[in-house]
């Protein structure tokens, strides 16, 4: 692997960061410490920085040579409500947060790439590095976008990246097109008449109906879903009732809807409401149907996606990139960014757990276990990547 070599010197410094950071995790739109770490050491190194968009939000401006020419290198920075298990010496401090997704190296390997930007400038043009907030459930990414990122900052692409468990360490994966999907959500009541259990004539049972549109809403990906297209329709909770002997007034069912693309979403929306509402009115009961888009599925561009492998493939060499991976039902708000500029996301693979201190919990190393923890032999790597694509993409006609 063909590693830049101040980068690797610049090791030990950029993990004593990234532990620093899992150590002090805090939550979408509260990344205050953390952005001032950021903020810090990007002025500390010279850059000029931009504070404010997406309220926690940081972007380091580093400029060499007269072109007009741009791109963005983002990484997020917030971590996830849940208590770390680890107790080695750089697990969270504060209780009840965790830098379970990798966040925290996803900060500390653009802050690296951007030491060496700004010491070795063999670019022309402009380099914007976005620390991004509130990645998990916020839409930080939409966030800064509506503040003005893309005004301020006019680049022509924008690149992504994302460490991932169980892929081997250091090996590249990415797909052009859809890579991840849309991130949805419902919560649907069914309000009908409560009665004693043993007067069911009574009433108008809400569980009776809420089963019948459980089971119907199965019918959707597997009846009216090209097979081709794939999607998730996932009831996740069913909340009714508080005694033995009494129907309840209302039912609620609460789930997840995932795809690869916008059209099979508003299908899939719309086949969801018409079920609910005809099947309530066939039993007397009404619904109220909520559906929220969370996030939108991400697309990487081909055009950006062919010249970030062959970036991958120059330093990694064309067996240590998956140019072609299977696209997964997780969801990334930067696919926002995707929607207003070219760009690509790629996975870089985060290993098994092996690389862990001696105090790690007894988990599996996957995103959002309490075991989890970001793999540091990837710092070099990442940051390298974020250098090797500016460069080329700054000297490409």
């Amino acid at each position: 692997m063909n590693l830049i070599e101040p980068i690797i010197q610049f090791h030990a410094e950029i993990q004593a960061i990234r532990r620093d950071l899992h150590a002090h995790p805090e939550l979408c739109y509260e990344e205050q410490w953390t952005s001032d770490l950021v903020a810090k050491k990007l002025t500390e190194w010279n850059i000029p920085i931009i504070r404010g968009l997406g309220k926690t939000g940081v972007v380091g401006i580093i400029k060499n040579g007269n072109s007009g020419r741009a791109i963005g290198l983002r990484a997020d920075m917030d971590a996830l409500p849940m208590q770390e298990l680890n107790t080695f010496t750089h697990a969270s401090q504060n209780q009840g947060k965790m830098h379970a997704c990798g966040h925290d190296g996803h900060t500390a390997m653009l802050l690296g790439a951007a030491h060496y930007l700004s010491q070795h400038r063999h670019f022309d043009g402009t380099v914007y590095v976005i620390f991004q907030p509130a990645e998990e459930g916020g839409a930080g990414a939409q966030r800064m976008i509506d503040d003005g990122l893309f005004e301020q900052c006019p680049m022509e692409a924008v690149f992504g990246m994302h460490n991932w468990p169980g892929m081997p360490t250091g090996l590249f994966g990415v797909t052009p097109g859809p890579m991840m999907a849309s991130s949805n959500e419902f919560e649907v009541t069914i309000k009908g008449k409560g009665s004693h259990a043993a007067q069911p004539h009574n009433s108008i049972d809400p569980v009776v109906v809420a089963v019948q549109i459980a089971q119907s809403w199965q019918t959707i990906v597997a009846r009216n879903i090209d097979p081709n297209d794939p999607a998730v329709l996932s009831i996740t909770q069913i909340h009714t009732g508080s005694a033995t002997n009494v129907i309840p007034d209302e039912a609620t069912l609460i789930g997840t809807v995932r795809t690869f693309s916008i059209d099979v979403l508003d299908l899939i929306e719309q086949r969801m409401f018409e079920i609910a509402q005809h099947t309530a009115a066939a039993f007397n009961a009404q619904v109220d149907f909520r559906f929220h888009r969370n996030y939108p599925p991400l697309i990487n561009h081909p055009k950006e996606t062919a010249f970030a492998v062959e970036v991958m493939q120059a330093m990694s060499g064309a067996d240590n990139v998956h140019a072609t991976i299977k696209p997964t039902m997780g969801a990334e708000d930067f696919a926002f960014m995707l929607q207003h500029k070219p760009g690509c996301y790629v996975f870089l693979g985060n290993g098994t757990g092996a690389h862990r201190d001696v105090g790690h919990g007894l988990g599996p190393c996957n995103l959002h276990n309490a075991s989890y923890d970001f793999n540091d032999e990837l710092l070099p790597i990442g940051a390298s990547y974020w250098v090797n694509l500016a460069e080329a993409y700054l000297r490409a006609a």
